[in-house]
């Protein structure tokens, strides 16, 4: 492709409209899904928008195995996140909105979720489900927030919120070495490990689900992928073809990290075929919040990279914050390019897949604020209530919680935004967030204003990581130390597929 070509590309796909007609195939029998029991694979990358995909318009990247799916898969088409990736993370283990859970920063503690939980996985576990994560966590590094702690028989981590963050809690060897042959934690063994993560982290989890295949036990796979996240860094054969169309050495590594993404994500559903398991294994593909790396160089020139045509960003209260891409698949028992255009969001995950799993929940648990998405996936047109879905970046300095409380904030209907307590936009006609209507509707601006407040006043009291003192020495940092003096680091690598 000629530099030209790549430009004006880049250019036109800001206007392209990925939600094309497609042609309905339905279940040749309805199904009962309550209580079915399938295998769940959840996989979420890190801070890679609905733009960044081919079947959603990007005509930069190349992502043929996600768009292969995309085609397969029943789509929710207003999928919610929060702006942040622990934030995300917490409502899927737990239900509930990230600060209900004590989650209101992805550092200085602040990204612990709390312990007085039934998580996602303990649910599961309950109902006889081996589970297992493979990548990141994110909700607490100290012992008892750990994953192996909070329901996962099967761990394969880095610490913190992204390999190579040692100030921020990761393991030190990572400092300088981030992406390729890292420390990572496995089960209660701090572990060297080979090869680039995103491929390390597939593997593993392939080299587990075939084990629990053979065991004929159901599974939930947790890959919580730590990429595309910065540091922006692929392998060279990955980068090289977006190097040599003139693009930035940031958006070479970042798009790389993508199609090494979609590559591995095609050998998930290449294995899960080999082994005749996707008649009984949901597969969804989603990612944890907005796209970063929103604007790029092309032969030193700055141009603005796709985002699905939506306003902001990571860390943006806008649409552009919080509306991911969500594929569902499960072959012969959810439709194949099917849309569902319902508003539903990652709280909705754990009802469902306990709903999914029969799970019996203990009747003194935390409220779960998600609602089953069975209806929907069962019937695309199904009745669905609208909601309020409350939205907010957290990430304010210690202490300042009060003058937070609009800063940064939004609340998500299916057809209104109201941003900062004072933009109003329907998304219905203006998904792009281009016109505020506030002025000519007050009473909707009313009526959202008084669903946060009660939202933020009862989510005050369970903020409970802040005003905790800043760290002298992270826990996995202490760990990694005993450790290494005691019995060493030993290498690690997973079973072969």
């Amino acid at each position: 492709m000629k530099i030209q070509s790549l430009a004006a590309l880049v250019l036109a796909s800001g206007l392209f409209t990925a939600l094309t007609t497609t042609t309905l195939t339905t279940p040749a029998e309805a199904k009962s899904l309550a209580g079915s029991r399938p295998n769940i694979i959840l996989v979420m990358t890190d801070d890679q928008g609905i733009g960044d995909l081919s079947c959603m318009g990007n005509d930069v990247v190349r992502t043929p195995h996600i768009d292969h799916f995309y085609q397969q898969a029943t789509r929710f088409t207003d999928f919610q996140v929060s702006p942040t990736c622990a934030p995300t993370r917490a409502a899927i283990m737990s239900g509930r909105p990230p600060f209900k859970v004590g989650v209101t920063h992805t550092i200085q503690q602040r990204e612990r979720m709390a312990l007085d939980l039934v998580t996602l996985p303990q649910a599961l576990q309950s109902a006889g489900y081996a589970t297992g994560i493979f990548g990141k966590w994110h909700l607490g590094d100290d012992d008892a927030y750990l994953p192996g702690n909070r329901g996962f028989d099967e761990v394969l981590i880095h610490g913190a919120g992204g390999i190579g963050q040692v100030s921020l809690g990761d393991f030190p060897p990572n400092r300088g070495n981030a992406y390729f042959d890292n420390v990572l934690l496995h089960n209660d063994t701090i572990v060297q490990t080979e090869g680039f993560c995103t491929d390390l982290f597939f593997q593993a989890a392939l080299a587990w689900i075939k084990e629990e295949n053979a065991a004929k036990q159901p599974y939930f796979a947790y890959v919580s992928l730590n990429a595309p996240h910065a540091p922006m860094n692929a392998p060279e054969s990955y980068t090289k073809r977006f190097s040599d169309l003139g693009l930035d050495e940031g958006t070479a590594g970042r798009y790389g990290m993508i199609e090494n993404i979609d590559d591995n994500f095609g050998l998930l559903m290449q294995k899960l075929t080999e082994w005749n398991a996707l008649e009984n294994t949901l597969v969804v593909f989603m990612t944890d919040n907005g796209a970063t790396h929103l604007s790029g160089k092309l032969d030193g020139k700055r141009f603005k990279l796709f985002n699905f045509d939506m306003k902001g960003g990571k860390n943006s209260p806008n649409e552009g914050g919080t509306h991911v891409p969500a594929f569902w698949y499960w072959k012969g028992v959810l439709g194949e390019g099917v849309d569902i255009d319902a508003l539903a969001a990652h709280l909705d995950l754990y009802p469902t897949f306990t709903d999914l799993a029969g799970a019996e929940l203990p009747e003194t648990m935390q409220e779960l604020d998600g609602r089953s998405l069975l209806p929907l996936l069962a019937d695309p047109n199904a009745d669905w209530a609208d909601r309020n879905l409350f939205v907010h970046c957290g990430r304010w300095a210690a202490g300042r919680v009060d003058a937070a409380k609009f800063r940064n904030c939004a609340v998500r209907t299916e057809r209104w935004r109201l941003v900062n307590n004072r933009q109003l936009y329907d998304i219905s006609v203006d998904p792009g967030e281009t016109q505020d209507v506030s002025a000519s509707n007050p009473e909707v601006i009313d009526q959202l204003r008084k669903a946060y407040d009660q939202w933020w006043n009862s989510a005050l009291p369970l903020m409970v990581n802040e005003g905790l003192p800043r760290l002298k020495k992270q826990p996995l940092h202490r760990r990694y130390e005993k450790q290494k003096e005691q019995q060493g680091i030993p290498n690690w690598k997973p079973a072969k597929i």
